[in-house]
């Protein structure tokens, strides 16, 4: 059995966690195909926007820790172990298309930090975050120490990380951290349809809005504000801007090229 599954419908891309029976548990092979298959389709040009979910009636319920013990008593280096999970946060951060995380059931430990590092977050009514690390005495590796601030704030990020309690879908959307709550079996259905609105809009538009909110994180505004200048003095010159001033002259719906 395959460990992602990988759908592709148009422009939009669907990979799917595929360990059901460990609620989506990450071992080294998922890790290894997750990190292949984002690696290749945030480098496809005919990707404009991608989900993420998991099988069976969760998320990812972060790392096999079975596995994970077996590998550090076996004398694998924590570091090349670590590395391999950090390119998936890595791979979807940087990646030039908006990422979806369409969050059924749990998401738990590095599941919770994979959902944290997408874009967009749309949640099943069952869905729930929990940074569970705490519990069995460590901290989050998956960037949960860096997204969950920006995200929540301070005092909130904190309560979670000190804590690791779970935080339910409803709360998650009350705190800005899910986009809305669904009913689970129309979860992949509207994550999907939000993925085609992003997938018609201008990529390299698209690209530069994500990468300029991004690095705005860091530094000054007068940094974000030149980021901002360079990539719009781009845009102006793109295909995609002629298309889009003459749709909405013509009053029709723009088809962008990404050129």
């Amino acid at each position: 059995m395959a460990v992602l599954l990988e759908e592709r419908q148009g422009a939009v891309a669907l990979l799917r966690l595929n360990r059901p029976e460990t609620l989506n548990a990450l071992d080294s092979a998922l890790v290894s195909a997750l990190g292949d298959a984002l690696e290749r389709t945030t480098a496809d040009p005919g990707v404009r926007a991608i989900v993420l979910t998991g099988n069976g009636g969760a998320f990812c319920s972060g790392a096999d820790l079975k596995e994970a013990l077996r590998d550090l008593d076996g004398g694998l280096p924590l570091a090349e172990r670590l590395a391999a999970f950090q390119r998936n946060v890595r791979l979807i951060a940087g990646a030039k298309q908006p990422v979806i995380a369409a969050v059924d059931g749990a998401a738990v430990g590095f599941g919770a930090d994979l959902a944290l590092a997408c874009d967009l977050r749309l949640l099943s009514e069952r869905a729930y975050f929990e940074e569970k690390f705490v519990g069995i005495g460590l901290m989050p590796d998956g960037g949960g120490t860096f997204h969950l601030p920006r995200l929540l704030g301070l005092g909130r990020a904190l309560e979670l990380l000190l804590l690791g309690d779970r935080l339910t879908a409803g709360r998650a959307v009350e705190l800005g951290l899910g986009l809305r709550a669904v009913p689970p079996s129309e979860l992949v259905t509207q994550a999907l349809a939000l993925a085609a609105r992003l997938a018609e809009g201008p990529p390299l538009a698209l690209a530069k809005i994500k990468h300029a909110t991004r690095a705005s994180l860091f530094g000054t505004l007068d940094e974000a504000l030149a980021r901002e200048a360079s990539g719009q003095a781009e845009l102006l010159g793109s295909a995609d801007l002629r298309e889009g001033v003459l749709a909405f002259k013509e009053k029709r719906k723009a088809r962008f090229s990404g050129s």
